[in-house]
């Protein structure tokens, strides 16, 4: 069985490095997509596709318009959704991402530090399980094909 699962969360960092690296290491067969991880494109794919925009406000939201739709579409299509919460970055992706799974009814793990456990409470309680590391993660998702 291969389950396709969706790598939520800020893209500044190599976590989705790690999670595939130890997914392979525990044989797991995975597919993973999620958000465009070129910040460059992600920003300007509205301006790339539809032309300039007459100002920052209409080139954001034209951008966001398109990198919604793929992330609806990649989203609906995966049977498990992954959001990580750093410490390092703002997370309002993260929270919309994590939001959108959980009105998909798509299954979630939220990973989360223990300092993000007062601010996302009400999210981790939607959440079907909610864990504080990458590794932890994977034990979980190891779980399923036991």
């Amino acid at each position: 069985m291969e389950l396709t699962v969706y790598l939520a969360g800020q893209i500044h960092d190599d976590w989705r490095d790690q999670v595939a690296q130890k997914a392979k290491e525990k044989n797991l067969t995975l597919n993973f997509v999620g958000p465009q991880t070129d910040h460059d494109l992600s920003d300007n794919i509205g301006e790339n596709i539809l032309g300039e925009q007459p100002g920052g406000y209409y080139k954001d939201d034209a951008a966001s318009s398109i990198n919604n739709l793929r992330t609806q579409v990649l989203m609906q299509k995966s049977d498990l959704v992954i959001a990580l919460f750093g410490e390092k970055y703002k997370q309002w992706n993260t929270a919309m991402d994590a939001s959108t799974a959980v009105a998909l009814d798509k299954p979630l793990i939220l990973i989360r530090p223990e300092e993000l456990i007062h601010p996302l409470k009400e999210l981790s309680n939607k959440a079907n399980v909610t864990v504080s590391s990458v590794d932890q993660a994977m034990e979980v998702i190891q779980y399923i094909y036991k």
